[in-house]
């Protein structure tokens, strides 16, 4: 298997490290921000520069409802729906990445955003952390056969597992294939990391590894990272912390940013002990070896409580009929949230479709096995 990250000619591993700066849609739209905030991920250290694809309905359903997120809360539906663009400002988002002598990526979050991505020829994808079980988007993907990223916030080692085995083989003997340890938390507390983490992830899987972190200190999980043997770091960057976007109140500024470039570049020049070294000597022994943690794979306390919401479930799009058919016109994979029910796990969605509904289902909810009734053949 591989232990190095491979787009393109470029291989990344612990003594190169690829770093991201997550700009999210923190553009708003506006593409001359977008041109600014990608030239602030060039200026200060990043190799990346992400975006994401938008399309309010491939994600959640419109009576999602307000969403705590760290600006506030949030009308979630609408807000995504105002930040829905159309391929030409992908398009110029990947020339102005590329000018700067960045990669551009993306991250799509259903089939249609996919093939957007696709279409503009891009170098690699990557799969949000909610999105790991949207098992449609991991088929598509891996049909691809392109570089790619899987972010494993609030995931099981199964949920892990059942991912990768989406995608083929020779993918991930060749580098092609890597996982980003998260914390689906805004922001994430340090100690939730368990670093150590990184290197048994790496030893069950085959796969190179790295972190998406949404801690708050530019320093501390960037660098103890790499020091755990991580070769991808991905953060969110933003021009100022007092900005609109839905992720800013936990981006890093261009000079934190920077900062943070400059300490992971420090840290893959140095072995791992004399970096968790400097780094104890600096913040404490103690808060070091949280932030390293056990090990174990588990869901951290600050995302626990996200599981099975802010992950993909099948959901009814519409009101649905006692004795209706369930097909793809009404029943899809949707993140939950706060309000809605959750429904059954996406891997159940062809067990679901073709049977009758066995009672009325609101519009938006979870479709569960109480709903769920016998073949329409039958």
């Amino acid at each position: 298997m591989a232990s190095r990250f491979t787009v393109g000619d470029t291989s990344y591993g612990p003594g190169r490290v690829l770093v991201i700066a997550e700009i999210g849609t923190g553009h708003g739209g506006d593409a001359v921000k977008a041109r600014e905030l990608v030239a602030a991920a060039a200026e200060s250290g990043a190799d990346c520069a992400k975006f994401q694809c938008v399309f309010a309905d491939e994600i959640i359903h419109p009576a999602t409802g307000a969403v705590p997120l760290p600006g506030g809360s949030v009308p979630l539906f609408e807000r995504f729906r105002s930040l829905e663009s159309e391929s030409s400002f992908f398009a110029a988002a990947k020339r102005e990445c590329e000018a700067r002598g960045l990669l551009f990526l993306c991250t799509p979050f259903g089939l249609r955003s996919a093939r957007l991505l696709r279409g503009l020829g891009v170098a690699a994808m990557k799969v949000a952390s909610p999105e790991l079980d949207h098992l449609p988007l991991l088929d598509e993907l891996a049909s691809y056969g392109l570089p790619t990223m899987l972010s494993c916030g609030v995931s099981t080692m199964g949920d892990i597992e059942a991912a990768v085995a989406r995608f083929p083989s020779p993918l991930a003997d060749s580098g092609g294939l890597a996982l980003l340890h998260c914390v689906t938390a805004y922001p994430a507390p340090e100690e939730d990391y368990g670093l150590r983490l990184l290197a048994h992830l790496s030893a069950l899987t085959g796969l190179p590894v790295g972190v998406s972190d949404h801690s708050l200190d530019p320093v501390l999980v960037p660098a103890l990272s790499v020091a755990a043997g991580g070769c991808v770091v991905e953060k969110h960057i933003c021009l100022s912390r007092a900005d609109p976007g839905l992720d800013d109140p936990i981006a890093l500024p261009p000079g934190d940013f920077a900062a943070m470039s400059r300490a992971i570049r420090a840290a893959q020049a140095r072995s791992g002990a004399e970096t968790t070294a400097l780094l104890a000597a600096e913040f404490g022994r103690v808060r070091i070896e949280a932030i390293l943690g056990s090990g174990r794979k588990r869901l951290a306390p600050s995302e626990a409580a996200n599981y099975g919401r802010t992950n993909r479930s099948i959901h009814a799009l519409r009101a649905i009929s006692r004795g209706e058919a369930l097909d793809a016109s009404n029943a899809a994979l949707l993140r939950t949230e706060k309000i809605l029910r959750p429904g059954l796990a996406p891997a159940l969605l062809p067990a679901v479709l073709g049977r009758r509904a066995r009672r009325d289902i609101p519009s938006g909810e979870g479709i569960t096995w109480e709903d769920v009734g016998d073949l329409v053949d039958d």
